[in-house]
């Protein structure tokens, strides 16, 4: 009885066994696939081949996708404000699994650029900033007539990305007496921190523009074209008589002059039409009556001055009135008036009366009228 007591028992055992080890088997298997749900949810880090950043430190959130807690983890120093560096793939998973980061898929991506975010100031508009800042300030005129010198040079600048805001004056300090001014201009951030601070110190000179010798010249040189030149001169050594182009060519000079010297009207003067000893036309004029005779000029003078001219017909000297070149208009009270002209019919209708001869053969023209 007891041997078969054992072999029922062994057969119950046997039987129950297949039920036992399913049993044992059920919740093994749940877990793992569970597990395996759980792995197949959180998204496979993903190396990214160009990256970007706005601080001065590269983060793990920076260099991959999907880095879950691990993204403010800072692991790099950034490169300097408008710059780009080069780190290799190795590199960077190194440094990943520092910070139990595993797993990155690569995407065969051999090196990582970094390149840090910058806002850029160039010179120009720096100066163009500080020259608005002045504009007006202790009888500087307009910004654009200002000529800005800098006590260290001025070159172009990199600042912080999220100093994107806008640019403005906070501080501006001009003496007139020297010319310094002191400039601090602010750049604001849109990122909630403090604005940038940049402070600038030179001279500043209002200037004008103002016609330039290209060459030396003599005294009553007539100005071409290639003479003069256009240049920004300061106000003070140009002062408010400056000449403009359209008024210096053509004019002629009043003094010797040097090239590079600026121009003022009262530097120049309208061209002599009638030169000293020329042979000139006196034209006399007189109701009705236009006549013309030879004379020569004893003194120079240009379009609207008086000069003597010798009547070369009656060797008188007489004054006139220049009108053009080599043209002397006389306006007697009572002209005297060739024989043959006086003897004029008054029927005459408005003609040119013909050329007559004096006793001394000069040759004299008249038109009645």
């Amino acid at each position: 009885m007891a041997i078969r007591s054992l072999l029922v028992a062994a057969a119950l055992l046997a039987l129950s066994a297949p039920a036992l080890a399913a049993t044992d088997a059920a919740p093994t298997n749940a877990t793992t696939a569970n597990a395996i749900q759980t792995a197949a949810a959180i998204p496979v880090p993903v190396l990214r081949a160009a990256v970007k950043v706005t601080g001065d430190v590269v983060r793990i959130g920076d260099v991959i996708d999907n880095a879950g807690s691990s993204a403010q983890i800072a692991i790099y120093r950034a490169p300097d404000l408008g710059t780009t560096g080069t780190l290799p793939a190795a590199q960077v998973l190194k440094a990943l699994r520092a910070h139990q980061v595993i797993g990155v898929d690569t995407k065969g991506i051999q090196s990582v650029t970094v390149t840090r975010l910058a806002r850029t100031l160039d010179a120009d508009e720096i100066e163009l900033q500080i020259a608005v800042a002045l504009e007006h300030r202790n009888g500087l005129g307009d910004a654009k007539d200002l000529s800005l010198t800098f006590d260290t040079d001025l070159r172009t600048m990199q600042l912080d990305a999220t100093n994107n805001g806008a640019i403005s004056p906070v501080v501006t300090r001009f003496d007139s007496r020297n010319g310094r001014f002191d400039v601090t201009l602010e750049v604001g951030n849109d990122a909630g921190k403090s604005p940038a601070r940049l402070r600038f110190t030179g001279t500043a000179v209002e200037t004008v523009e103002a016609p330039v010798l290209t060459r030396d010249v003599d005294r009553n040189t007539l100005l071409k074209f290639s003479d003069v030149v256009m240049e920004r001169r300061p106000k003070a050594e140009v002062g408010n008589d400056a000449a403009n182009r359209d008024h210096v060519i053509g004019m002629q000079t009043r003094r010797q002059m040097r090239a590079g010297q600026a121009l003022h009207r009262m530097d120049l003067t309208k061209p002599d039409l009638v030169e000293r000893d020329q042979a000139v036309t006196l034209i006399y004029q007189a109701a009705g009556i236009y006549l013309t005779v030879r004379g020569k000029a004893t003194e120079a003078g240009t379009e609207g001055d008086v000069v003597s001219v010798l009547n070369l017909q009656s060797k008188r000297t007489v004054t006139g009135v220049v009108v053009g070149r080599g043209k002397v208009s006389v306006s007697p009270a009572a002209p005297v008036l060739p024989r043959r002209l006086a003897s004029a019919e008054p029927a005459i209708d408005t003609a040119s009366a013909p050329a007559s001869t004096t006793s001394d053969s000069t040759p004299v023209s008249a038109k009645v009228e």
